[in-house]
């Protein structure tokens, strides 16, 4: 039965330790059998690989009924302390899969923060313990998400294809020109005709929001002058409302200041003409960039929690704006 030091020998099998342990405690194969609903025959053949595996008697079957040799009832022993630790291991990994998580740092920008963070807020209660939301400008946030201090970011930023990182792709949205609600814009203006009768309003160009304005307006418009720049949507709306500027802004800007928004009028780009062609149009898009490793699955549900509070939020801004649906698009395919 002994085998030879020189052999190799297999840790036996979850199943078969735990047909031993039935096989102690209830003290005959019958019981052991009818305990784990198998044949006898079973438990025996189990139980004569048991003893081959190991190299030892497990049973002294001169007695009758069998007893438990020495070694048979070490074998007990760590098998009962194994089984338990293996189902208290289950359970505590089960246990945490259901839990809520301790801590979720997410940074995003001010305008997602103040027109999508109330639903995410709601939505995110049930999973974690506490949720900390950071917002302000995309590059500012970068920095706290490279330096491990944000576990998941919300960026209008390109994606960049790094080690360890992912990135969803939530929903994109097309600018539009604000204009006070009395101005009365000629038939085929251009950005800089329409920007000799009120002055333009500029975001800042150290937020993203800011650079793609600035970029699209070298492109297609470079003669509109830089007089009026502001870092937030607020005062930049309230300038356009009491007739003193124009300004590129978006449908998630416009819901933010929507007090302002009211009380302005909205021009599609391609409406506008340039040099005789209609201007092309101009969109941001939103990511989700976290890491896998932190993150998990968690990833998935803040990605269609945004997209459904979207979804939402469009049919609010169609409603109440007299915007059309078709500025905003919610994205389902993901980007790495």
């Amino acid at each position: 039965m002994k085998k030879r030091a020189s052999d190799k020998v297999s840790p036996p099998s979850w199943e078969q330790l735990g047909i031993w342990v039935a096989l102690v405690e209830t003290g005959s194969v019958s019981a052991a059998a009818q305990r784990l609903d198998i044949s006898q025959a079973g438990v025996s053949q189990h139980i004569r690989q048991l003893e081959e595996t190991l190299g030892v008697s497990l049973l002294d079957r001169a007695t009758r009924p069998a007893h438990p040799t020495a070694a048979g009832h070490r074998l007990y022993e760590q098998a009962k302390d194994l089984l338990s630790r293996a189902g208290q291991m289950t359970q505590t990994v089960r246990s945490l899969s259901r839990s809520k998580r301790a801590m979720l740092r997410m940074g995003c920008v001010d305008s997602f923060a103040a027109v999508i963070g109330p639903q995410m807020v709601r939505g995110l209660s049930g999973r974690v313990q506490r949720l900390r939301l950071v917002s302000g400008i995309n590059p500012g946030l970068a920095d706290l998400f490279d330096n491990h201090q944000l576990d998941a970011l919300i960026t209008t930023d390109d994606p960049k294809s790094l080690p360890g990182r992912e990135c969803l792709a939530l929903f994109s949205e097309q600018f539009l020109l604000a204009v006070p609600s009395g101005l009365q814009v000629p038939p085929s203006a251009s950005l800089s005709q329409l920007s000799q009768l009120r002055p333009f309003m500029h975001y800042s160009t150290r937020s993203k929001m800011g650079a793609l304005v600035d970029a699209y307006l070298r492109r297609h418009d470079p003669l509109i002058e830089r007089v009026f720049e502001f870092d937030a949507t607020d005062p930049l709306l309230s300038l356009v409302r009491e007739d003193l500027g124009i300004a590129l802004t978006t449908p998630m800007c416009l819901w933010q200041s929507r007090y302002h928004a009211m009380n302005l009028k909205y021009l599609h780009l391609n409406a506008l003409r340039h040099q005789g062609q209609a201007y092309p149009p101009l969109k941001r898009t939103f990511y989700l960039v976290y890491r896998p490793d932190e993150l998990g699955p968690l990833a998935q549900d803040i990605a269609a929690m945004v997209r459904v509070a979207v979804r939402e939020l469009q049919r609010q801004w169609v409603l109440e704006l007299k915007i059309s649906h078709d500025l905003l698009s919610v994205e389902e395919a993901s980007a790495s």
